[in-house]
């Protein structure tokens, strides 16, 4: 690290501003969603003229009763029901926002939770997944001509929200490890870290990553990695806009799932260690049936998060026809690997196998039958590799 990155300022001293595009930066508060603030935050006994809500009393819904997986019941009353069912906060339901900021706290512990909101304090907004969060990030951030940042292959959902905003989409090599800082510092070398905060510098705003189990290839950032790319980030100063929806999903790190016993009267921390334990039996299924089915024609890594498997097929350029043409006459589909490359011309040896939701027998099953398409594609007389030490699962 460079005396000149070690004198960059804090993330409290982040001047977020800058990175507003010009439609984000001229939007101001509006009085009316201060005014809900300030209700929310008022005695029952306040008489409401002001909110243009629906009557809580015409909804078809009075309570609701859910059965949990383990027999357990949880019961929404009729208050909590009306809450649920009418407008709400643009963060979302107060209740609600109040508990997951209380979970990020004890699983995470952001270090901007004790920051003033001047200074960027953690805010939490509710969202109907990811695809609509990043669209809230990336609208708000990107101006065409802008370069962004990526890990190489990407998922392509973020690809699809990007490219109509007209910006400059910059791969960055990955492996099983995540992003590699290496690369990440040879893609910046054309900027000089003394200019980065200049307009004209055009260097990049922000890096767009899946730092757990990625999507596509299952890589998990080392923390060793993500101190490294850390400090490349305050360097270049640019954002780091992290997407972690397997974060509950890790095979093999140690990570927070040994604490979640004492947190056991939330029901939710204590589900997590069970669903983990089962995507991870999933994740064992079809590195069992790659072995028996694939050894000799394909190449894969034991991933330790997520729900993916990716899989360079051998002696296959471009993975395309293989998948639409082939596989798919014998009932079996895979996500073909240029679904997750920034330039979809380029041909592109792999395909994505998502263990999530089929049985083992299904799974077998698949490979077994893109065991058979390969072979079917592959010119006869072609040599085909023997094994290789990629497909070692005992890390």
């Amino acid at each position: 690290m460079s005396d000149h990155a070690d004198a960059q300022p804090g993330i409290a001293d982040i001047n977020y501003s800058r990175f507003l595009n010009s439609v984000s930066a001229a939007r101001q508060q509006s009085t009316m969603k201060s005014l809900g603030l300030l209700i929310s935050k008022s005695p029952p006994s306040l008489i409401n003229l002001c909110g243009g809500v629906p009557n809580s009393s015409t909804y078809p819904f009075k309570k609701a009763s859910i059965t949990m997986h383990d027999g357990s019941i949880i019961e929404i009353e009729e208050h909590l029901m009306k809450i649920a069912l009418n407008y709400s906060l643009s963060q979302g339901v107060p209740d609600l926002v109040s508990w997951l900021k209380d979970l990020q706290i004890r699983v995470h512990n952001p270090p901007t939770v004790n920051y003033s909101p001047e200074k960027g304090q953690m805010e939490l907004c509710i969202t109907n997944g990811c695809l609509e969060g990043l669209s809230k990030v990336f609208e708000m951030l990107v101006s065409p001509g802008d370069n962004i940042l990526v890990s190489d292959p990407v998922f392509e959902g973020a690809l699809r929200v990007l490219k109509p905003l007209g910006c400059n989409i910059i791969g960055v090599p990955s492996d099983n490890q995540g992003i590699i800082p290496r690369a990440l510092k040879e893609v910046l070398s054309k900027w000089r870290p003394e200019d980065v905060r200049k307009p004209e510098s055009r260097s990049p705003k922000f890096l767009y990553t899946v730092p757990t189990g990625g999507n596509p290839i299952g890589m998990t950032l080392s923390t060793e990695r993500k101190k490294a790319i850390y400090q490349i980030a305050r360097e270049y100063d640019f954002l780091i806009v992290e997407d972690d929806p397997y974060f509950y999903l890790q095979f093999t790190k140690v990570m927070t799932l040994q604490l979640l016993y004492q947190w056991g009267h939330d029901g939710f921390l204590e589900h997590t260690d069970r669903v983990a334990e089962f995507y991870r039996l999933q994740r064992d299924a079809i590195l069992l049936s790659a072995d028996r089915w694939l050894t000799g024609l394909a190449e894969w890594q034991c991933p330790h998060a997520g729900m993916f498997l990716w899989i360079k097929i051998k002696n296959i350029k471009d993975t395309e026809n293989l998948i639409l043409e082939k596989a798919l006459k014998k009932e079996v589909i895979f996500a073909p690997g240029n679904c997750y490359t920034i330039d979809k011309s380029k041909p592109c040896p792999y395909v994505r196998a998502a263990f999530s939701s089929c049985s083992p027998e299904q799974i077998d099953q698949g490979i077994q039958r893109l065991a058979m398409a390969i072979r079917e594609e592959i010119t006869s007389g072609e040599e085909i590799n023997g094994f290789t030490e990629e497909n070692d699962c005992s890390q």
